[in-house]
């Protein structure tokens, strides 16, 4: 029987690097998107087991979308969450930060919500995320972004519990990327820059393995050691 999963926030960046190795293994793959036309092109390179939905996970559909493609897929074995926006903001405009909140915290959390509990009923399944290393401590230049993406990886470590004390079979994983050659990963300061391909090859190994976290690369492993342990007093003196 041919697996399934659905990556949310598919057209481009670490989402669509996934969405390909997916595809290119077999799987029954449901992309979703805010740039329908991104999502087309996709389904032409793989028409066989491709399937979209275009949609913004700020908006109120949200459920009835992932219901809708579910349906189209014909059931649902992985859901990996990768939408989201960040602006480095060091003006603190306003509408960036609540921009990010709508799509990094409340339709994240809608996301997530909707797929455990589709696994709950469904007994059993595999839940991911994509948080940052950014939400390991707060950063002056991107506050909200950093504050989203500590909230994603709680809320996926609590759900994590949830399933465990509930034994409800639901692998939730915490992926904890560093920087990736992404739109986002775009910054004067960035050092030891993955490539979308290589990210999604280790994305994609770690989660047969259904890990609890993932770095991707590893090696920032050690980077979010030192950033959950430097002392306040050293952290804010710290350029970034």
């Amino acid at each position: 029987m041919e697996k399934r999963i659905i990556v949310v926030g598919a057209s481009s960046g670490i989402g669509r690097g996934l969405a390909e190795v997916y595809a290119k293994a077999g799987w029954r793959v449901g992309v979703t998107g805010r740039r329908k036309e991104l999502l087309i092109a996709f389904k032409a390179k793989y028409p066989k087991n491709v399937f979209w939905s275009d949609f913004d996970v700020a908006k109120d559909d949200v459920e009835e979308k992932l219901t809708g493609l579910t349906n189209e897929l014909g059931g649902l074995d992985l859901l990996v969450i990768s939408a989201g926006v960040g602006y480095q903001n060091p003006a603190l405009e306003t509408a960036k930060e609540l921009e990010t909140v709508q799509t990094d915290v409340v339709g994240f959390l809608k996301v997530a919500l909707w797929a455990f509990d589709y696994f709950k009923t469904h007994n059993g399944g595999h839940l991911a995320g994509i948080s940052s290393i950014a939400g390991i401590r707060g950063l002056d230049i991107c506050p909200s972004y950093s504050a989203s993406k500590g909230f994603e990886a709680i809320l996926l470590e609590s759900l994590r519990r949830k399933s465990y004390q509930e034994q409800l079979g639901i692998s939730v994983t915490t992926i904890i990327p560093g920087f990736v050659d992404t739109a986002m990963g775009q910054s004067k300061q960035a050092f030891w820059r993955a490539s979308v391909e290589e990210a999604s090859r280790q994305i994609y190994a770690e989660l047969e393995k259904k890990r609890d976290k993932v770095y991707v690369t590893e090696r920032w492993r050690y980077v979010a050691f030192f950033l959950k342990f430097v002392p306040d007093f050293l952290f804010k003196r710290v350029k970034m």
